[in-house]
């Protein structure tokens, strides 16, 4: 059973790549939790309403996520996903590319699977 949650969260984390990279809305709404608490790089608290904002708006845009030294820890119906990020895109037509340290708390709750806790990190 636990083999079966992580293999399901790296999926997650698969499609949560790519729908930010695409800005798939849709995808978003269903991957995050409405109650969502986020806290960027910059150390601000954001919102799910907040992260999809930014996506619909056309403010953020991601060219490409490359992830790496990806490690999934499961804990009962959570699982705890830390990474490394490589990304490539805009903020307000300004060049935003970096690197970054993610740590994600993905909530499996009635089946459904969403990140309820995330935090960024600048890598250096």
């Amino acid at each position: 059973m636990e083999f079966q949650l992580v293999q399901e969260v790296i999926n997650a984390e698969h499609r949560l790549k790519a729908s930010m990279v695409s800005s798939d809305i849709a995808a978003l709404d269903e991957l995050l939790a409405d109650n969502l608490v986020f806290i960027n790089h910059f150390g601000h608290r954001v919102s799910k309403q907040d992260d999809i904002a930014l996506h619909q708006s056309g403010l953020l845009s991601i060219a490409s996520i490359e992830l790496s030294d990806l490690q999934v820890e499961p804990h009962g119906n959570c699982v705890l996903v830390y990474a490394n990020a490589e990304i490539v895109g805009t903020y307000d037509g300004a060049d935003a590319n970096g690197r970054f340290v993610f740590s994600r708390v993905w909530l499996k709750k009635d089946g459904k699977l969403q990140v309820v806790s995330a935090h960024s990190t600048i890598f250096v």
